[in-house]
């Protein structure tokens, strides 16, 4: 939800008339931001859903019955599937706010200088968004699973790309 709130943020600042000098390059970039604000903020919000569902999916895994050896394995099979579904939803996002931190850069340096506080607050919220997209990802992430080398690793990108698009936003990191 903190990622579509900074899609929000993003996108007003992006729609305002004024930009910094005034220059049309100033609104042609800010009128891409605006589109890529207003798509992630559409893709979040359905994120929401998706991670609801994700998470259902795991607790449903973990209720199947396991008194034989065909639940245990069938319930195991579930438990794995369920977790893969609610990893990557929060990888998708990450992605997603990343987008949206994007936006919030270009609104920064482009937009109306009286609102340059309102595109770093949407930098903020997304990067607490996406924060919080990664924290799901690891704890959903089995240590004793081959396949999550590649996708820590992927986490690991997508943090230290957000953490470089906030400071592109004027994000004191």
């Amino acid at each position: 939800m903190s990622g579509a709130l900074g899609a929000a943020l993003a996108a007003m600042v992006c729609a305002m008339p004024k930009t910094k000098s005034g220059a049309p390059e100033e609104r042609e970039r800010l009128h891409r931001a605006l589109a890529t604000a207003e798509a992630a903020g559409r893709r979040l919000q359905a994120l929401v859903d998706e991670d609801t569902a994700a998470f259902d999916a795991v607790m449903a895994a973990f209720r199947l019955p396991k008194a034989t050896d065909e639940e245990k394995a069938a319930r195991k099979q579930a438990i794995a599937a369920a977790n893969g579904r609610a990893t990557e939803v929060p990888l998708q996002t990450a992605e997603s706010c990343l987008q949206v931190l994007e936006a919030a850069a270009d609104a920064a340096a482009c937009g109306n200088p009286n609102a340059t506080s309102d595109a770093r607050t949407a930098a903020a919220v997304a990067l607490a968004g996406l924060l919080g997209a990664l924290e799901n990802v690891r704890i959903n992430l089995r240590a004793d699973d081959p396949g999550s080398g590649p996708l820590l690793a992927r986490a690991d990108a997508l943090l230290a790309d957000g953490r470089a698009r906030a400071a592109a936003a004027g994000l004191p990191l």
